[in-house]
């Protein structure tokens, strides 16, 4: 796929992206709103990688570092895209980035129930860690 252009996000995209996410992402997040991806991207504005062919958003994937952690988000390809190799750039992407900035292993969020999601991560040489377990507060109500 030789016209596949990777790019990190701008404040322009983030419409686009939110729109792209309910169509092309599996599940939602508190943070799918514009305030929330406003910040990601103010705070570190490549950590939200873009896909594109012929400048339509094909793909999204969040590469946040904390500076200990690499954390992967939002993996999302259009359904009518998807097994023509727009994950696996996106990932190499994100990788690149993670080895870029010193990162030592990435983890991905995966619902339990994305099975499609599942099987492209272990594709893409992920593996599920079953012994951890997400613990969560919502900080806003």
């Amino acid at each position: 796929m030789t016209d596949l252009h990777i790019r990190a996000a701008a404040p322009a995209d983030l419409d686009t992206v939110l729109a792209f996410w309910k169509t092309a992402a599996e599940g939602t997040s508190i943070s799918d709103d514009r305030d929330g991806v406003e910040r990601l991207v103010a705070r570190d504005p490549e950590a939200l990688i873009l896909a594109e062919l012929g400048g339509e958003l094909v793909g999204t994937v969040i590469a946040g570092f904390d500076g200990w952690r690499c954390h992967l988000y939002r993996l999302a390809v259009h359904p009518e895209r998807r097994r023509q190799g727009i994950g696996s750039a996106l990932l190499a992407a994100a990788e690149e980035r993670f080895v870029r900035l010193g990162g030592r292993r990435g983890d991905a969020m995966v619902l339990v129930r994305n099975e499609t999601g599942q099987h492209a991560w272990r594709a893409a040489g992920y593996t599920p860690e079953e012994h951890w377990r997400r613990w969560v507060k919502h900080l806003t109500h």
